[in-house]
């Protein structure tokens, strides 16, 4: 991808990956992505196979700095008339609609956040289910003449657009003008135009969509090696060839000094990855799938865990699923075992197993009816008894509601990998870019400099004749 390419010559840190982008050996052979998928066992078919209806996407991580420039070079280079960010709608929400509605009406504020506060704070809440899950809602309303008013005309208003803004990261590259595919907005401010239809009206025109998506920690990586680099001039660091066996990472991850480590520096992860004791880089890839609510909730992570370390069994429900299982100590833990489940058992190209994985991660009732016939048809040609590939099916279907996509949690646990490494090899350096990444923050720089501390880094006051601008060793 043109694109992408032009930042590594100009030096902008891109990231190995993102999604299941990651998991394509195309993208890999071409540069795109930088992690093998084939040592990883990542499948082509996450990302794009014969079955596929719609266009797929990659989402692509640049230098928080060098993001704009990505994007100003693919309008200099494809045209400013045919390239242009996304719109995206702000609608007004079961908790939001409250407290706009009891501003305009005059209330007293005290009553639309008591309101507000009644209404649970769960994604893609509404008026309708807050009153179901919650009582006191339903009894406060009917008690108080003012908050009859507000929701009678909340109900009405709930889910309209509110206002207007630009996706994080979306950016839409035309083969024409943009024009003769969408309308187009222009913002506020006067910066730049965005389409008026949002990703998905995008997609439906039949524009591709790429996400152009900023993350810190690739800069404060190209910052501590930029650093180190300048200090050691006879060995120069590649932070793309670094070993992932070090020993001393892993010791690092053992200790839970995970702090400023990507992904693995809050409380419940290092409390994981003390139980975890990760020893491998197939066991981080496994932390950043596991630290979710669903394997936390449902007790993936213990079983998990327990297994690894010997204190319960490692068990297949079928001699065959140990190759596909076995790193994961036959815990269903990603989306693509779920697929290598059905091209194992039940005879399933893995173009068919992701339509399979899709219905199983939607609860499509209808479309998983259909699949479970295929599944138990398919594994009675391979001398599996209906009663085995049914309870097989079931199973499948219990943890592709929690599968992680395994493409994106390798890239990402990449990404883990050489901060850990860096924190382990060269802290000063590593720290230092961390707080410069973090100087606008004070109380993030307070918990950065008590980590210094408690790694035995020493902090020198600002000093007008040695300082820079940033923190530096």
């Amino acid at each position: 991808m043109e694109f992408i390419q032009w930042a590594k010559d100009s030096e902008i840190p891109v990231g190995p990956g993102r999604g299941s982008g990651a998991g394509s050996l195309v993208a890999f052979a071409l540069g795109i992505t930088d992690l093998d998928p084939l040592k990883y066992d990542l499948l082509f078919e996450r990302f794009l196979n014969p079955e596929r209806v719609s266009m797929p996407d990659f989402d692509v991580d640049f230098c928080m700095d060098g993001r704009d420039r990505v994007i100003q070079h693919v309008a200099e280079l494809y045209g400013k008339e045919a390239v242009s960010q996304i719109v995206t709608f702000g609608t007004m929400a079961a908790k939001a609609v409250v407290r706009d509605v009891a501003r305009v009406q005059g209330k007293p504020y005290a009553l639309a956040d008591k309101l507000s506060k009644l209404i649970p704070p769960e994604p893609g809440m509404t008026l309708e289910r807050a009153f179901q899950q919650e009582k006191l809602l339903g009894t406060f309303v009917d008690n108080d003449e003012d908050a009859q008013e507000i929701m009678e005309m909340a109900y009405k208003l709930e889910g309209i657009t509110r206002n207007v803004g630009k996706h994080a990261g979306g950016v839409v590259i035309a083969p024409t003008k943009l024009t003769d595919f969408t309308p187009l907005y222009a913002e506020e401010s006067g910066h730049g135009l965005v389409t008026q239809f949002d990703k998905n009206d995008v997609e439906t025109a039949g524009l591709v969509k790429f996400d152009f998506l900023g993350l810190r920690t690739l800069t404060i990586i190209d910052w501590a090696v930029k650093m180190i680099n300048e200090q050691q001039e006879q060995s120069q660091i590649d932070i793309n060839s670094i070993p992932l066996d070090d020993d001393s990472v892993y010791e690092l991850l053992q200790s839970g000094k995970t702090t400023a480590v990507f992904q693995l520096e809050s409380f419940g992860m290092k409390e994981l990855i003390k139980r975890l004791m990760p020893s491998s880089f197939e066991d981080i890839i496994a932390l950043v799938a596991l630290f979710r609510p669903g394997p936390l909730r449902t007790g993936m992570d213990k079983e998990f865990i327990d297994r690894k370390h010997g204190r319960a069994k490692v068990e297949y429900l079928h001699s065959d699923l140990k190759s596909v299982l076995s790193d994961t100590y036959g815990v269903i833990l990603y989306q693509e075992q779920v697929m290598q489940i059905a091209q194992v058992l039940a005879n399933y190209t893995l173009g068919g197993a992701d339509i399979l994985r899709k219905a199983m991660g939607k609860k499509d009732e209808k479309e998983m009816a259909k699949q479970r016939q295929t599944f138990i048809k398919g594994a009675e040609q391979n001398g599996i008894s209906e009663k085995l590939s049914g309870s097989i099916f079931n199973l499948m279907e219990t943890f592709a509601e929690y599968g992680f996509n395994k493409s994106h949690s390798a890239a990402y646990a990449l990404v883990s990998y050489q901060t850990a490494w860096l924190k382990a090899h060269f802290p000063a350096h590593f720290m230092a870019a961390v707080l410069s990444a973090d100087m606008q923050n004070t109380d993030k720089i307070v918990t950065l400099i008590d980590e210094c501390r408690t790694i035995n880094l020493s902090i020198v006051p600002p000093d007008v004749n040695i300082g820079q601008f940033n923190f530096t060793v």
